[in-house]
């Protein structure tokens, strides 16, 4: 059952192409901006969704600076944060002084570039994306357009170096791990699906689809308190973009550049799937006309749903209905 997501109020304008969210143990809200800016937001707990947009930002502070461009992040279990820098690589980032190191810059002495999202396991172990080794994140559309699949999962363990789990992602994006680290959730934004990578049990090793034919482009994926993955579609499906993905590979290069001359602008639709980790879905959340427009990430914050977008200034936040039933 679809229903309808609560029209979002937007906070911390100054935060211009927030691509991701997530939250610390905190409870705080931590993005990357396309100035390279690590962003730590604090919401007023008391806040309601019709407040003015100002009432509910009590906090906004800028912790570090990548000199890049930060898409995905994560916390890590010993307070530090993890950073995928779509011109930087793997990143580690201290809070406390803003110091960031490298983690990774290159795979197999291949360079990454377009690396998009990171999840950390309970023994430190870094499961990471690659979106494209084709295009920079510039131009991220052409690849869509291209299905170019040349995106990655990477894996980092502790005193290791990066491996390749899985190469041919349809442009890779979000990336979770199951409650139990059973599988490593991927979102294939050109394939319209969420992959499942096992990690462990009969099926080590093996991929298999966790959810398929999304209705949109799922983007950045987070898990919440309760166990399900939240996704955000960037997009609504184009039959249009379906049918270039048969097409010649000519084909889909000339509409890519022509979609480079046109810059087509964001639908203003706004849709959101909590989906278990057995593929069912538990909640679909759509808004058709909202102002704030391609929503390429969504966390969960209690009574609140926290979304991001790589094009848009600040965060967007609104209520999380109540399931009815």
């Amino acid at each position: 059952m679809i229903e309808p997501l609560p029209r979002p109020r937007v906070v911390a304008r100054d935060a211009r192409g927030p691509e991701h969210v997530a939250l610390d143990d905190a409870g705080r809200i931590l993005t990357g901006t396309a100035d390279g800016a690590i962003w730590r937001l604090t919401l007023s707990p008391s806040a309601s969704p019709s407040a003015s947009p100002s009432a509910g930002l009590a906090r906004a502070e800028v912790i570090a600076e990548t000199g890049g461009r930060p898409l995905g992040l994560a916390p890590s279990p010993d307070g530090e944060l993890l950073v995928c820098d779509a011109r930087r690589g793997l990143l580690r980032v201290d809070p406390r002084g803003g110091t960031v190191r490298v983690l990774a810059d290159e795979v197999d002495g291949v360079p990454l570039r377009f690396c998009s999202n990171v999840a950390p396991a309970a023994d430190g172990t870094l499961y990471f994306t690659v979106s494209s080794r084709r295009h920079a994140l510039e131009d991220w559309l052409s690849d869509i357009l291209e299905d170019t699949a040349t995106g990655q999962l990477l894996r980092l363990r502790p005193g290791g170096e990066p491996e390749v789990l899985r190469d041919g992602l349809r442009f890779a994006n979000g990336v979770a791990l199951a409650p139990d680290e059973s599988f490593v959730a991927v979102a294939e934004s050109g394939a319209r699906r969420i992959r499942r990578h096992w990690l462990t049990g009969p099926l080590e090793g093996k991929d298999d689809i966790l959810v398929r034919d999304l209705p949109g482009y799922p983007d950045n994926l987070s898990r919440s308190a309760g166990g399900v993955f939240w996704v955000a579609l960037a997009g609504p499906r184009e039959f249009a973009v379906d049918a270039l993905h048969h097409a010649s590979p000519a084909l889909r290069r000339a509409a890519s550049a022509a979609t480079k001359r046109l810059r087509p602008r964001p639908r203003p639709t706004v849709r959101v799937l909590a989906i278990r980790p057995d593929g069912s879905v538990a909640r679909h959340l759509l808004r058709r006309r909202s102002p704030y427009r391609m929503a390429t990430s969504v966390c969960e914050d209690g009574h609140r749903l926290v979304l991001g977008s790589l094009l848009e200034r600040g965060i967007a936040v609104c209520a999380l209905p109540a399931l009815q039933g």
